[in-house]
């Protein structure tokens, strides 16, 4: 970075800091480095990545994009370590086999094969070493590169924000609460055939390590070649459970991550692997969104505007213009919802139109606003579920 600065300075140009950050050599740099902490900065940039889009500076958003390739696996004398500390030195005398090499690697954890002497087939998440204890400087860290980007106005408090993500990274990685979230939707879905939750294994599952079914299937990604009926039923079936998830169970499972997925295409079900993110929602909060889906059907305005106060998508000090603006926006999504039929996502301008809209809000900077933070995680789902 200095010597960047140097030859900027020889060209007569006066460099900034966010500048220098965000030239494409550092920028690698920045990304290598991300990826090697993995943990909550990697998971940081996983987030960011999802919908970045045009907000964030192209050097700063490809930063975040590559964080969404999987981590570097840790050494097989590490995991021995972790699964000792977790199981014993003696922990596979209980295993006819354990495929060392990881099957997944993620932000903050590995996935192995295993199988059981009592003939279990199972999954065995590992949790990176380190990853609770470095959660709250890595967030800070992601946040001081987002805040070097220039995109945030100095008005922004995102003090609040950044201590709800590091609440729940700390329990994203708390492995015994995700099996106990595992099992709950696993009793919640168990009557449903559409829908496939892996098995809990509590007695090998530690605040470190999480056992469950192994359960096969291809990642939804690559479905990408799949017939039209088989995509469609994918995602019928992810939104049926969005909004299941919100109206029904007041419980969800909010990281978008494609990954978090798999199809059983023999069967035609949906595989759910990833709990860590759930996140219970008041009756109060889900009362607004039922009522916003509402008034969205039926083009009611002015119920819509009532529903997003209440919601805290704007408040009563945002400016009328400010509020017409997420209002054309709302509407603008909720139109291919009223005519009815299938919606042709390539063939459909919605998308496109949406992103201006939200880029043309986002750009005013006199209109900042940050929402509470289960309405955040509420669109980080949806938005998720969109891109998908």
């Amino acid at each position: 970075m200095i010597a960047e600065g140097a030859r900027q300075l020889a060209k007569g140009q006066r460099p900034t800091l966010a500048g220098l950050l965000l030239t494409p050599g550092n920028a690698l740099k920045v990304t290598q480095q991300l990826a090697n902490l993995r943990g909550a900065a990697m998971k940081m940039g996983q987030l960011l990545s999802m919908d970045s889009g045009e907000f964030l500076p192209p050097a700063l958003a490809e930063i975040m994009a590559r964080l969404r390739a999987d981590a570097t696996p840790m050494p097989p004398a590490q995991l021995q370590t972790v699964l000792a500390r977790s199981w014993g030195k003696d922990w596979r005398q209980q295993f006819e086999r354990f495929d060392v090499r990881p099957i997944a690697a993620a932000s903050i954890g590995q996935v192995h094969r295993a199988r059981h002497r009592d003939g279990r087939d199972l999954a065995i998440k590992v949790q990176y070493p380190g990853v609770r204890a470095s959660i709250d400087s890595d967030v800070d860290n992601v946040a001081t590169l987002v805040r070097l980007s220039g995109q945030l106005p100095s008005t922004i408090d995102i003090a609040p924000m950044l201590a709800e993500a590091k609440c729940q990274l700390h329990e994203e990685a708390d492995y015994r609460r995700e099996g106990q979230c595992l099992a709950r939707f696993g009793a919640l879905l168990a009557d449903d055939a559409d829908y496939v939750v892996p098995a809990f294994h509590g007695d090998l599952s530690t605040r470190d390590v999480l056992a469950m079914d192994f359960v096969g299937g291809v990642a939804v990604e690559s479905l990408v070649g799949a017939p039209q009926a088989v995509r469609d039923r994918v995602m019928a079936l992810m939104i049926a459970l969005c909004l299941r998830e919100l109206f029904t169970f007041r419980l969800m499972q909010t990281d978008p991550n494609f990954a978090n997925y798999r199809y059983d295409l023999a069967t035609g079900q949906l595989i759910l692997l990833d709990f860590g993110a759930t996140r219970a929602f008041d009756d109060d909060l889900v009362g607004n969104y039922r009522s916003l889906l509402r008034a969205g059907m039926a083009a009611d305005s002015s119920a819509a505007r009532a529903a997003m106060l209440a919601i805290g998508l704007y408040d009563t000090a945002t400016p009328a213009k400010h509020q017409a603006a997420i209002l054309r926006l709302f509407d603008t999504a909720f139109a291919p919802l009223r005519a009815g039929g299938r919606f042709d996502f390539p063939a459909n301008s919605m998308a496109t139109a949406v992103r201006d809209e939200g880029l043309s809000i986002a750009a005013d900077r006199d209109f900042w606003h940050i929402p509470p933070i289960d309405v955040l995680f509420l669109q980080r789902k949806f938005g998720g579920l969109f891109l998908l």
